[in-house]
């Protein structure tokens, strides 16, 4: 047996901020957001609804999809850098909520990497046969720290949540590979003080190498090519950035996840928001193969390489 996702869910607020509603707020068009980002529309929470609140819808269906009860949960890790405070821990509120009476909890916090994070922490305990489920979670509320008066970033932001519950599966299947990185000398590039800070050149330079060599490094680990990549799911972050790790695999565009255009970047809310609308619409089939790959402030980074299936 090996270690592999066996449920899944997301939750995205009703309200949608597109291009054109940006218009009347900020110095922007939406021609120009289009064709930088790929961003058309994003999903904005509104004041009475926190992190905690769209962490819990993604949590209940995930695990309502892996047919467990939340008193199984063994682990939390919700992946965020916008808790609803300091502490306690998104994790420690949704092992309230949800009634995983027995689930150790806890916060990670890489940012755009972060559930890429979350999930190699998972496998780790589960491997070792020391979990039997652990329940992963980005989820992110930015538009709480974008400032909606800077049009470099006003425009690139949403949010949204999705959760994974994380298993045995059968042999052969589940997480392949992986890689973790970091490099705090680029920290100053990507940052929040009240409101996010971005030095958008360098963040771009940095994520179209890293998210290129991350997924080539995976598949080599896995014993794999280019030719065996069924899907790739990126961070959608922007879609130049999106396309140049398709590329760098020399993937199809068919074979590329691309939401970005809907939700914004909704930090580490982003992977798994993908997985689920990609596994909905049908493109990904038990046995493909899936390349993740982020980047985020820290600067972080991470990828897998999973077989899908249970």
């Amino acid at each position: 047996m090996s270690t592999g996702i066996i449920g899944i869910g997301r939750a995205l607020p009703e309200k949608i901020l597109t291009n054109f509603d940006l218009e009347k707020m900020v110095d922007t068009n939406d021609e120009w957001i289009r064709t930088r980002t790929g961003i058309e529309e994003r999903r904005i929470a509104d004041e009475n609804t926190n992190t905690s609140d769209i962490g819990y819808e993604a949590a209940k269906k995930a695990i309502e999809d892996a047919n467990i009860s939340p008193d199984e949960i063994d682990l939390i890790l919700v992946a965020t850098v916008t808790p609803d405070q300091p502490f306690p821990s998104v994790a420690c509120m949704l092992q309230e909520r949800l009634g995983a009476k027995k689930a150790a909890a806890l916060d990670v916090s890489a940012a755009c990497a972060g559930f890429m994070y979350g999930m190699v922490t998972a496998k780790q305990f589960i491997d070792n046969d020391v979990y039997k489920y652990v329940l992963v979670v980005g989820v992110e509320k930015l538009s709480k720290i974008t400032n909606w008066e800077d049009r470099n970033t006003a425009v690139l932001f949403g949010d949204g949540a999705g959760a994974v519950v994380l298993g045995k599966v059968t042999e052969g299947r589940g997480i392949l590979s992986f890689e973790l990185g970091a490099d705090g000398s680029g920290g100053k590039h990507l940052y929040q003080d009240e409101f996010i800070q971005m030095n958008g050149r360098e963040v771009f330079k940095f994520a179209v190498r890293q998210m290129g060599e991350s997924s080539e490094n995976v598949l080599v680990k896995a014993g794999l090519s280019k030719e065996d990549v069924d899907f790739l799911i990126p961070h959608q972050a922007n879609i130049r950035i999106m396309e140049a790790s398709r590329q760098r695999l020399n993937l199809p565009e068919e074979k590329l996840s691309k939401t970005v255009h809907k939700y914004g970047n909704t930090s580490a809310a982003s992977i798994p928001i993908s997985l689920v609308e990609e596994l909905e619409a049908g493109k990904i089939k038990d046995d493909d193969v899936i390349v993740m790959v982020g980047f985020g402030g820290g600067l972080t980074w991470g990828a897998l390489a999973i077989r899908w299936g249970k």
